[in-house]
């Protein structure tokens, strides 16, 4: 597998420049795949609920490339990014996603449900929360099976209030199970400020109280991402224990398709996206004296990739709904 078709994993032996010009090109990859799926939902080619994750690329990206090909990922029902950070191929997400054969779950998993063991994404969980137990589970087994693998979930910072996840927090430190617990706080709890729902807007001293390690990063910084997602995943595999890293982030769109966003008004959302993780991302390059030239191939071949990806997935036949009742265990 090269690094071009590897979405982010593995990036930790490349040098600072090479490493950020990947998280560049993956961030944009999620970006133009998500406003390609924001068409596609409109024109109703996609059917059924779509939780799109433009302004928080930055998270899984820099979460990915610190991770290894065969630790596992587990994210929310907003998971486009995650899977193609993970590595999860483009065709077959959009393929996923209109209903096609040819999708990563041969168009059974929809946008909610998707997932793509070939990368070790495992997947999305429409139930707030329900991935946090699920990825202590899998820390469990890697544990008995004497594997350095780990597990990362993946969660919004709504999910910080379910029971079952702290449930899962409190096995997790008694345990010492190789998790790590990455929160991606966008600042709303679906269509409500998270300041409004927790005692403590500080969500990651809610995990410390467990016993594990807990800290707070930009999560519009990749490279701050991938360096305490390193440094986690290290304190895992020599049996330190889980850390919970609280991600800064901001969605630059709505809860879900069609969501009014009542609860906050446009300037806040253009204060964002003025200082949203692509705009810093292509700054900071600049700032490091990559050229614009490099850029601009760069955002020109990702284009042409994302778009190419559309198209074959749109023209590959729909699945055959007589086989609807096919891998289904109960």
């Amino acid at each position: 597998m090269t690094i071009a078709t590897m979405g982010s994993r593995a990036l930790a032996e490349l040098s600072a420049d090479e490493r950020a010009l990947k998280h560049y090109e993956v961030m944009l990859e999620i970006r133009a795949f998500e406003e390609r799926v924001l068409e596609m939902r409109l024109a109703e080619q996609i059917a059924g609920s779509v939780h799109l994750c433009i302004g928080q690329e930055a998270g899984p990206v820099g979460t990915c490339s610190a991770l290894r090909p065969d630790d596992s990922v587990y994210a929310t029902y907003r998971g486009h990014g995650w899977a193609i950070a993970a590595g999860a191929p483009l065709e077959g997400l959009f393929a996923e996603l209109l209903g096609r054969e040819t999708g990563v779950n041969a168009g059974r998993g929809g946008s909610a449900y998707l997932s793509h063991a070939g990368s070790h994404f495992m997947g999305e969980n429409s139930i707030v929360g329900a991935g946090v137990p699920i990825a202590v589970g899998a820390a469990l087994a890697a544990r008995f099976q004497d594997s350095e693998r780990v597990a990362l979930t993946a969660f919004g910072d709504g999910a910080t209030n379910q029971g079952a996840v702290h449930e899962a927090l409190n096995m997790a430190a008694a345990f010492k199970l190789p998790v790590i617990f990455l929160c991606e706080n966008n600042m709303y709890s679906e269509l409500t400020p998270i300041a409004d729902m927790v005692g403590e807007p500080e969500l990651y001293r809610r995990a410390a109280a467990y016993g594990m390690h807990a800290r707070r990063v930009d999560g519009n910084d990749p490279e701050a991402v991938f360096e305490a997602v390193s440094r986690a995943a290290e304190r895992a595999r020599s049996g330190d224990g889980p850390t919970f890293i609280e991600s800064l982030t901001y969605r630059l769109c709505g809860h879900y398709i069609g969501d009014a966003q009542t609860y906050r008004t446009l300037d806040d959302v253009e204060r964002a996206r003025a200082n949203g993780p692509l705009v810093r991302m292509k700054s900071g390059l600049a700032a490091r004296g990559i050229r614009e030239g490099t850029l601009n191939t760069i955002e020109t071949d990702v284009g042409r990739r994302v778009a190419a990806a559309a198209e074959t997935a749109l023209d590959a036949p729909l699945a055959d709904i007589r086989t609807v009742m096919e891998h289904l265990y109960a």
